[in-house]
Parts: structure tokens; C-alpha cells; sequence
């Protein structure tokens, strides 16, 4: 005449919460899987960022030792393309802007030479294969121009 013995125990409440831990996990888990897809989304842009970052600082050294304006400017465009292929950046387009008035200032004085790298990287080398859509990443990178190394300007 116990509790137990009367079927209203503890066993009738552990079969009154049998399947209770599948809902839960039910529940959970697509929210926990979406979590780490956001995580992991967003740590590839962040990187595929500072790969964008490295090409720019790449061009602006290139063309801070060019001793031409055009010369710096395809020097610029060159180093760029490299950087981003190594680094296995695929851009839907990409473009390379120089400001290479440091190259006309007279030997003796600091001039500097920006460079900005633009490119648009598709979501789907990002995110997941077959995503619709692209992802605009700019860098702007100034590189300094040696006082005394010789130019045409």
C-alpha cells in the first residue's frame, strides 16, 4: 500500500515523461547547427576580408617602388591580382585605384602612394556552394616612397 505500489509512483511519472529529451534535442539542435553555420559564415568573411587587406598593402608596396606613374600603376594592379590568386580569392570583378602623386615630389622629400583594392567576392565561395548573391570588400592601403630613391614622377 506504498505509493510505488500503486501505479501512480515513480514509474508513472517516468513513462508520463518518456520522449520529453527528443523534443528537446528536436528543438535545440537546428537552433545550435544554425548558430554554427552563422559562426563559421561570418569567421570566412572576416578572413576572405583580411585576405583583401593583405592585397592592397601587397600593391601599395609595389607601386611605392615603382619609379614611374604609370609604371606604379601597373605594378599596383599586377601585385594585386597575385596576392588575391595566391591567397585563393575568386572575385567576380575586381579593381585597383593608385593615387601615385608621392612618386612627383622631389627626391628628398617623404612622398606616399595609396592604393584601394576592390572586390566582390560571390556568397557562394563564401557561404555555401549555389548562395545567391556577392559580398563588396574594399582595402586602402598606404605604402611610403623612398626620399631618395630615383623617379621619373
Amino acid at each position: 500500500m506504498t505509493a510505488m505500489g500503486s501505479g501512480g509512483g515513480w514509474r508513472g511519472r517516468l513513462q508520463g515523461d518518456r520522449g520529453s529529451e527528443a523534443i528537446a534535442t528536436a528543438i535545440v539542435a537546428p537552433l545550435l547547427l544554425m548558430l554554427l553555420c552563422t559562426a563559421i559564415a561570418g569567421g570566412r568573411i572576416v578572413t576572405s576580408g583580411s585576405k583583401v587587406d593583405a592585397a592592397a598593402e601587397d600593391a601599395a608596396r609595389a607601386a611605392s617602388i615603382s619609379r614611374t606613374h604609370a609604371g606604379a600603376e601597373s605594378e599596383a594592379a599586377e601585385a594585386a591580382a597575385r596576392s588575391l590568386n595566391d591567397q585563393g580569392i575568386r572575385c567576380a570583378s575586381a579593381s585597383t585605384s593608385i593615387d601615385a602623386s608621392g612618386l612627383a615630389v622631389p627626391l628628398g622629400q617623404v612622398g606616399t602612394v595609396t592604393v584601394t583594392v576592390s572586390c566582390t567576392v560571390p556568397l557562394s565561395d563564401l557561404l555555401l556552394p549555389g548562395m545567391p548573391g556577392s559580398k563588396a570588400m574594399t582595402s586602402t592601403f598606404t605604402s611610403v616612397v623612398d626620399a631618395y630613391r630615383s623617379r621619373e614622377g
